[in-house]
């Protein structure tokens, strides 16, 4: 006669186990989703924080620098970017008239 085998992992226990990760990601999903949620407003203001810090190099001390700090102005003015050419340079070359046909 022929044996019956029986295997040792039924469908029920696989089902079982498939449905216990299941619940565990849901939950664990609807935990971070409510997090975030809740403190949304202090995750975006040290993203904020983070963001100014990673532009400005913190060297400011975590601020801009007053108008006192700088002269009265709270930019710097440098040199202007047309500044007029030193007298020991040579001028440019003047462009030629009408696309380099002599007139």
């Amino acid at each position: 006669m022929t044996e019956n085998k029986k295997c040792p992992i039924s469908f029920n226990s696989i089902a079982n186990v498939i449905s216990v990760v299941s619940g565990v990601s849901l939950a664990g999903i609807i935990g971070v989703g409510s997090y975030v949620y809740v403190n949304k407003d202090a995750i975006i203001e040290d993203v904020k924080q983070q963001a100014i810090e990673a532009v400005l190099g913190g060297g400011f001390g975590g601020g801009l620098p007053d108008a006192g700090s700088l002269g009265g102005s709270a930019l710097p003015i440098g040199t202007p970017d047309l500044a007029p050419a030193p007298a020991d340079q040579a001028a440019a070359p003047e462009a030629p008239a009408g696309f380099g046909i002599p007139q």
